[in-house]
């Protein structure tokens, strides 16, 4: 194996790394040997000159995202191996052929073992979005090796990385597509249709991981009126629609959004008046609905991105939830979340528990909620559980 840039952490700072959590803090780090550039593989050893992982380096708090645990070259075939992985995880829990459902995520990150890379795969067209400048750099080999590994199932392959790659590295990348080309945007997930806009929408355009939420959604909105808050594309929206829901009210700031999610109530409820959609602030909508509802959706965007921001964004959750409790009608059922990284499952519940508390309601847990199968957990990384979410019974 080639020699490569050695990094050596400091006495006692090599025990995460030994109980395979992938990530070297900067912080950690003692000396470095050879000239180290952002994207670089890098190898890392303890203090008493162990070998401990290899990984691409990162200018910033987590200096190294490790892909291996063992002294391997990875070539061609290590990235097959965990390609292959990833996507027979997705065949065996039913998503590549399923008849309803043609989008999935493809890889997650740390949870398939390849730290600063995801791919959402929208009906023949996968999405990467590559978090470390390590990944960009082996762009072309990911590509060959997920033509390779999904064959015919693979149409085109398209960029979204030009504002997820840090801005300290030197480059200028710019979305596009890598491999082949698609105008199909329109997907399935459980029968519903969806317009998605991986071009200019958020994420990769759609948010696949409140797939199995949204269909819980569907099981309680039976008669009731449903304020969908945060609502993007409108997924949650279309589920309350199907469930049986009397009327639907869909909310987000973005004008934008609320056009696609306009778009994709007519394609799948056409002249439907049970819904209306609104372009509007939620924090002012939520002000004075006066019991309007009795079923509330909270998906706010990720309020929290670093950990200095952590005490803001509790205070944006407690605030959201407590506008919420306030005015949510007696017997009503309120769907809210998180997913926010740096916000653990116990520090969301006690936001939400504070904001209970303030409104004086009485509330009980039904369910606690968190991302699908296609988005899994590496049991060694508790960070990439990150979609926190309660269904409460507020009386």
């Amino acid at each position: 194996m080639a020699e490569k840039t050695r990094i050596v952490l400091k006495s006692g700072k090599d025990q995460s790394l030994k109980r395979f959590h992938p990530w070297v803090f900067s912080g950690a780090i003692k000396k470095t040997y050879g000239n180290l550039n952002e994207g670089d593989l890098v190898s890392v050893y303890s203090n008493k000159d162990e070998f401990l992982g290899i990984g691409h380096y990162q200018i910033g708090s987590i200096a190294v995202r490790i892909i291996s645990f063992t002294e391997i070259e990875p070539n061609y075939d290590f990235w097959k191996s965990k390609i292959e992985s990833a996507w027979e995880l997705r065949k065996k829990m039913g998503f590549v052929e399923h008849s309803e459902t043609n989008v999935f995520r493809l890889i997650h990150a740390e949870g398939d073992g390849m730290p600063g890379l995801i791919v959402d795969y929208y009906n023949g067209t996968a999405v990467m979005q590559m978090h470390s400048i390590g990944m960009y750099f082996i762009r072309e080999e990911l590509v060959k090796v997920m033509k390779d590994v999904l064959g015919d199932h693979l149409k085109a392959v398209y960029n979204k990385s030009a504002k997820t790659l840090p801005f300290k590295a030197e480059i200028e990348p710019e979305d596009g597509f890598f491999f082949g080309e698609s105008n199909e945007t329109e997907v399935l997930e459980y029968g519903l249709k969806f317009k998605v806009d991986w071009e200019t929408g958020q994420k990769t355009g759609f948010f696949i991981d409140q797939r199995e939420n949204r269909l819980l959604v569907q099981k309680y909105a039976e008669g009731r009126e449903v304020l969908n808050m945060f609502c993007y594309t409108g997924g949650f929206s279309f589920y309350a629609m199907k469930g049986g829901a009397k009327l639907v009210h869909s909310v987000d700031a973005s004008a934008k959004a609320i056009d696609l999610t306009k778009e994709n109530v007519e394609l799948n409820f056409p002249k439907d008046s049970r819904h209306d959609a609104f372009a509007a602030d939620a924090f002012e909508y939520l002000k004075d609905i006066q019991n309007k509802y009795d079923l509330i959706i909270l998906d706010p965007p990720a309020f929290a991105k670093h950990r200095n921001s952590l005490h803001q964004a509790l205070q944006g959750y407690k605030r959201i939830n407590t506008r919420a409790f306030e005015q949510i009608r007696s017997g009503g059922i309120l769907f809210t979340f998180s997913c926010s990284q740096v916000v653990s499952k116990d520090r969301f519940r006690e936001a939400v528990f504070s904001a209970a508390a303030i409104s004086g309601r009485k509330v009980r847990i039904l369910h606690q909620l968190t991302q699908p199968v296609d988005h899994p957990v590496n049991i060694y990384h508790p960070e990439s559980e990150y979609l926190k979410g309660l269904v409460l019974y507020v009386e």
